[in-house]
């Protein structure tokens, strides 16, 4: 028996397997026989098994029934078997027949004999003997069925092999009708003609083919020398509005067919139909094109792989992925022959989705990786781009430009380390921004136009200097004002460099004026002509030390539009599930998984698939807890869940706050800056929660909710949204607060620890407490022990009350704190004199500053001011205003008492007996 068939060339055929062929010719001929050879020998197996059982059946007839049979028992397998017509026969009389062939036909001819008509007869005596069986049979046999079955597959599978038969015969009668170029170009050993336009006559428009060939996996339009060949699983068949056209679509081309003959026309588009199904499956229709199970019409929704020819931006750009209709649509992969790459999402042939693209530059492993949203083709939404030069961009891009609020941030090993956070346009940094530049260690906050610095700016140094001025074309042009980190104030002009030049005034911190002309020259430091005032009071602290810059320059509404601006956009749009990302931003976990995506080209975004259903349980969430109580509780889960939409504007607002007062930026000018700007975020989230509320409303059709007025909205953001979104910018602005009251509360310090050496009572008496209201039974002395020298016994728990002001960063809090330490201070009263008894303000003054000096609280006056700033406007004038002011008013003696206890006589020396 043969194991392995000769191996013919394209002009021969040797007698014996040799060396594999060095043409592709040959190749694919070796090839063809070797799969031959082996699927022959899955033939041989089968048809031994079914001998097998056919012997059983004779020598037991009466045990083993005719349904043990392999060709009735498993029919389906047997015809599998022989469909890819399978053969096994002798390597010595295959020999014989092909030696001595030399021509093409005659080796045609021969390999038609030899492997055709043998299993073309094996198959027609299957046949007869099942028609047969199937006589003898009665129709009440239980295997009537399997025989009638079996004899019904093998039919067909005459009918396959007669189309298989035509179909070669046809394509071999082809090539000879070609020129030998078109030959080389189209002839393949597998390949089969379906359907020939000199058969079936039909025009081609707008190509103009002269002759149309139909192959089993391509589409051949003969045009002059040159040839058309589109695959068929990337073929769309339209059918036209009348019955004499119909239309095909690829992935760069669309034409028609026409024809004069519909009865033509409808063959062809039915051929070109079935053909295009059966390329998509992978394997020939059973048991004629078009017969099989699987739907006859073509999926429009297809996977494939296609280069692009024609000119634009696809050219020579191999795409890999869905398509819809001829054009690429759903999740795919473009590669271009440079090493650029884009996976993603499309939608009618252009990027449309999320999808990230690497982009080759000229020196060795060095690429652009942009992972961003793409609209029509060009990057619009939010991105996160890492360029070769080690800069990282987040943000948004509008038609492929950065556009809106973004992040441009150099790596720290740069030779200029340079961090900008603010507003592009078209590219350029425009509007305001904030610019670090830790190579000189200053922060620029304030406007820019065209990619510089222009119009109002604040520059604050990593030394504690400031300045406040006008810039043009990155460099500070005419007068502006200079505050160094010793409160000496400048008014006048001076360099990027702040080196004063031309007319200018100086305010030293004692009050002395200096005003005149200054200058520098080289080696020789600062020169200036002009008059020193020394007769000048002492300015006002807050005109110098408190200064604040800024205020009135950039208004708070309008600093940080562009993170405002994509969550209005977002609102406006309906809140759309698939909007969500690009309006909003993704989160990368770390630096790790941007990286990461960058080498695999993937993305791992926090954000789900199902965006659209949980952004309709959000609005759900929203709708159910609209009570105060109710509210505040979601606005918290809201604002804490990064996912959230107002947890994510919460973030980015968050991010803006840190560039622009942590670290350089931590300096006590800019206070009020900070402290207005956290307040109008408050105010944003509101009506961000107020946007998205009313979509919800819009979504179940109910009416909306009626404008707020100014007072209401007011009072709705400072006891609602402010205690809930304060923690997130306390640390830097509470430094802030630090910082700018830093002399005050050094005073105040002093003075806490020269009242802390007191007893009890000695601080009372020089405190001027009416002794009736001592709280001496709180007073537990051991032996030998004198009431003078107790300490921190008195109005204890008053004392340990007012020390929790500082374990909460939310106003209210703390003002509900100084509520209760004034209840435990009259609750102590009321116990030492028997009854109920309310304390004016000149009695409850002094027991509030004992409390206050034994509680020590680090930085009151910081604590003071913040909450003051913060605090609801509508306990103004209430009961937590007169308690804020008394406490006021204890901070201010205490910082006095430090000169009150120098000057005090020998009496009230700490270590004299009571």
């Amino acid at each position: 028996m043969v194991e392995r068939p000769c191996s013919p060339s394209r002009g021969a055929c040797a007698p014996a397997p040799g060396p594999e062929a060095s043409d592709p010719w040959g190749r694919e001929c070796l090839q063809l026989l070797q799969q031959l050879h082996s699927s022959s020998q899955q033939l041989w197996d089968v048809t031994e098994e079914s001998l097998h059982s056919l012997r059983e059946r004779l020598r037991r007839p009466e045990a083993v029934g005719l349904e043990s049979l392999l060709l009735l028992q498993s029919a389906d397998r047997v015809l599998q078997v022989h469909l890819d017509e399978y053969w096994r026969g002798q390597r010595k009389a295959l020999r014989q027949v092909l030696s001595g062939l030399s021509s093409e036909g005659s080796v045609g001819t021969a390999l038609l004999q030899a492997l055709r008509q043998p299993l073309a007869h094996h198959v027609q005596q299957y046949v007869l003997l099942l028609l047969s069986l199937g006589d003898t049979v009665g129709e009440c046999h239980p295997t009537r069925k399997l025989v009638i079955h079996a004899a019904s597959l093998f039919g067909d599978l005459q009918s396959f092999m007669r189309q298989e038969l035509d179909q070669a015969t046809a394509t071999q009668a082809l090539w000879p009708t070609l020129s030998s170029r078109l030959r080389d170009v189209l002839c393949t050993p597998a390949r089969r003609l379906l359907q020939d336009s000199q058969d079936v006559p039909v025009t081609v428009t707008p190509l103009r083919a002269e002759r149309v060939l139909l192959f089993d996996d391509a589409l051949v339009l003969l045009q002059g020398h040159n040839t058309h060949t589109f695959d068929l699983k990337l073929v769309w068949v339209e059918p036209g509005q009348d019955r004499c056209t119909f239309h095909l679509l690829t992935p760069e081309e669309e034409f028609s067919f026409c024809s004069k003959d519909p009865q033509g026309l409808v063959v062809w588009q039915w051929k070109v139909t079935q053909a295009v199904c059966q390329a998509l499956r992978g394997k020939k229709d059973f048991p004629v094109l078009g017969a099989g199970l699987e739907p006859s019409e073509p999926p429009t929704c297809r996977c494939g792989a296609y280069t692009f020819r024609a000119e634009g931006r696809f050219c020579q750009a191999t795409y890999e992925g869905e398509w819809y209709w001829g054009r690429p649509h759903g999740k795919g992969t473009l590669k271009w022959p440079d090493g650029q790459n884009h996976v993603g999402d499309f939608c009618q042939g252009l990027e449309h989705g999320f999808g990230i693209r690497l982009v080759p530059q000229a020196s060795e492993d060095k690429f652009d990786c942009y992972k961003c949203h793409w609209r029509e083709g060009s990057m619009c939404g939010y991105g996160i781009c890492e360029y070769s030069t080690s800069e990282v961009y987040k943000g948004y891009f509008q038609e492929g430009l950065r556009h809106g609020f973004g992040v441009l941030e150099s790596a720290p090993q740069a030779p200029r380390p340079l961090r900008y956070t603010g507003h592009w346009e078209r590219g350029q940094r425009s509007g305001y921004g904030v610019e670090e530049d830790s190579d000189r260690g200053e922060r620029y906050i304030g406007m820019w136009q065209a990619d510089q610095r222009y119009g109002p700016g604040v520059m604050v140094t990593q030394a504690g200097v400031c300045y406040q001025g006008t810039f043009q074309a990155d460099k500070m042009v005419g007068p502006g004002i200079l505050l160094s980190d010793d409160d000496s104030l400048y008014e006048g002009t001076f360099t990027r460099d702040l080196t004063l030049v031309g007319k200018g005034k100086v305010t030293f911190p004692n009050g002395f004026t200096l005003e005149g002309s200054f200058g520098s020259v080289s080696g020789r430091g600062l020169h200036t002509q002009g008059v020193l005032d020394t007769a000048a009071l002492p300015p006002d602290p807050s005109s110098t030390c408190k200064r604040q810059l800024g205020q009135g320059v950039f208004p708070v509404e309008s600093r940080w539009q562009g993170v405002y601006g994509a969550f209005r956009d977002f609102v406006r749009a309906g809140c759309p599930g698939d909007l969500r990302e690009a309006l909003l931003g993704f989160h990368v976990q770390s630096s790790r998984e941007l990286r990461k995506s960058q080498e695999y080209l993937c993305c791992e975004r926090t954000c789900p698939e199902d965006q659209a259903g949980r952004m309709e349980d959000l609005l759900e969430e929203l709708l159910q807890h609209r009570e105060p109580e109710a509210l505040q509780q979601c606005l918290r889960k809201a604002l804490s869940n990064s996912l959230h939409p107002l947890g994510k504007l919460l973030r980015t607002l968050m991010l803006t706050f840190q560039a622009t007062y942590a670290g350089i930026g931590a300096n006590k000018h800019l206070q009020g800056l900070a402290q207005e700007e956290v307040k109008q975020h408050a105010q944003e989230l509101w009506a961000a929660y107020r946007g998205l509320l009313q979509v919800a409303l819009q979504r179940k059709g109910q009416a909306p909710e009626e404008d707020e007025d100014a007072e209401t909205r007011d009072l709705r953001v400072h006891s609602l949204v402010l205690p809930l979104v304060l923690p997130s910018f306390y640390s830097e602005l509470f430094t802030l607060y630090l910082l700018l009251h830093e002399r005050e509360d050094s005073l105040y310090s002093q003075g806490i620890t020269h009242l802390s050496l007191f007893p009890d009572t000695r601080l009372l008496e020089f405190l001027d407490v009416q002794k009736h209201l001592w709280p001496l039974k709180d007073l537990t002395l051991t032996t030998n022990q004198r009431y003078s020298l107790v300490r921190d016994k008195c109005f204890l728990s008053a004392t340990e009350c007012l020390q929790k002001m500082i374990t909460t960063v939310d106003p209210r809090e703390k003002l509900e704190v100084l509520e209760r330490t004034y209840g435990e201070i009259e609750a102590t009263v009321s116990r030492v004199l028997g009854r109920e008894h309310k304390l004016p303000m000149d009695d409850l003054l002094p027991l509030l500053i004992y409390v206050v000096s034994r509680a020590q609280i680090q930085h009151l006056g910081a604590e003071i001011h913040l909450i003051r700033d913060m605090m609801d406007p509508l306990h103004t004038g209430g009961l937590y205003d007169f308690l804020l002011t008394a406490l006021e008013s204890c901070y201010e003696h205490i910082q006095k008492e430090d000169m009150r206890l120098h000057r005090l006589p020998s009496r009230w020396s700490s270590r004299e007996p009571w």
